[in-house]
């Protein structure tokens, strides 16, 4: 009875597992990386971004206030008091040593003896009090190596120093508009090329069209990494081999078999009837395909630009091969994040909020234009 049409199946719970375990799979990261691109280096260095909401432990280097200033006598001795934190600050100590090679010799509050009558003491709150004599209280601060708990902390300096930093190799404000400028004509161009090619291909009647349609079919299985260099040679013979120009050409080629399929096999299944009507009322080919033709395939429309756009945008090797510019006037932000992985690999922090300024333009496009991606997906594969 499962096979009877209009039934459901007993693997639909399975269906819809698959599905979410699918969903998972892809929010985790884009969420880890949203949470991250927040947190300070600290905090992504001793705890996942998942314990972000709560406390975590933090092994920190400190240094006492400058002696030579703040001691005060006492008696024979010396006494210098201070706090080890910044002002404001919600850390509490756990233990804490005067030697890198036992960090954790003393609990909060106890009193360390470091020989010849100096002793140092520190609270949780990290209050210290440093005593000694004339010569041990002088020069430097004392070096203090720390064990605490720090509350959750998130801060707007990462997006600040991305977005809005005046150092090349951190911003990727220059980087964000070069890839829109880039990502938009390089969108827009193939749709309207494919568009009037698609319509052509579905509606009009000329010789060799169905050879034309297998060529289509033909350059979809062409690796993109099999025509760079002959297209790069041949921009170059022609001068737009490192510009806007060739960038957008080349994304345009390699855009047009994907885009020419899908539009030809929804306009083809549009009903004729229409098509016919409106020629017998003496309308030209233009006017079918301008005032009739493209409002029907806006799904088809819609679908491809979706595609095209996030192919685009995250693009990186025809950036390489035709944005060659050494004076990063044109770098894109793929390109902009692979120098930070070279001169900033230590700076998690600084990468994580490069890596979601760069998915976020493309998460915002695919959630308005969601609702068109399956309707062109589909478009054909059913008459």
């Amino acid at each position: 009875m499962d096979n009877i049409a209009g039934t459901k199946s007993s693997l639909t719970w399975a269906v819809h597992l698959a599905t979410l375990a699918l969903v998972l799979l892809w929010l985790f990261p884009t969420l880890g990386l949203f949470i991250s691109s927040f947190r300070t280096v600290d905090q992504i260095n001793t705890s996942g971004w998942w314990a972000s909401m709560s406390a975590s432990e933090q092994s920190e280097v400190l240094r006492a206030d400058s002696p030579d200033e703040n001691r005060v006598a006492d008696g024979d001795m010396y006494i210098v008091n201070g706090n080890l934190f910044e002002a404001g600050s919600e850390k509490v100590i756990s233990t804490w040593g005067t030697s890198s090679r036992d960090i954790s010799a003393y609990q909060a509050g106890e009193t360390a003896d470091m020989g010849e009558g100096e002793t140092m003491t520190v609270a949780e709150n990290g209050d210290y009090i440093w005593r000694g004599t004339e010569d041990q209280i002088s020069g430097r601060g004392q070096r203090v190596f720390v064990t605490a708990k720090a509350p959750p902390e998130f801060t707007l300096a990462n997006y600040e120093q991305v977005l809005l930093s005046g150092d090349s190799t951190d911003s990727m404000a220059k980087a964000f508009f070069n890839t829109l400028t880039v990502t938009i004509p390089a969108t827009i161009i193939p749709i309207v090329v494919a568009a009037f090619a698609a319509y052509a291909l579905a509606w009009m009647d000329f010789p060799g069209r169905a050879l034309l349609i297998a060529m289509v079919v033909g350059l979809l299985v062409v690796p993109l990494q099999l025509a760079l260099i002959p297209l790069l040679r041949l921009h170059l013979g022609i001068g737009i081999g490192k510009g806007y120009l060739g960038v957008w050409l080349a994304h345009t080629a390699f855009g047009l078999p994907l885009a020419i399929y899908l539009l030809r096999n929804y306009m083809v299944g549009l009903p004729r009837d229409i098509i016919e009507n409106a020629r017998v009322d003496g309308a030209t080919e233009f006017q079918i395909f301008t005032k009739i033709i493209l409002p029907l395939s806006f799904p088809a429309l819609a679908s491809f630009a979706i595609f095209q756009f996030l192919w685009t945008w995250n693009d990186l090797l025809v950036a390489k091969v035709f944005l060659i510019d050494a004076s990063g006037d044109t770098t894109v932000m793929t390109n902009q994040i692979v120098e930070l992985l070279g001169t900033r690999g230590g700076n998690w922090e600084i990468l994580a909020t490069a890596a979601f300024v760069s998915i976020a333009v493309p998460l915002v496009v695919f959630f308005a234009m969601q609702k068109y991606l399956v309707r062109g997906m589909l478009a054909g594969s059913v008459k």
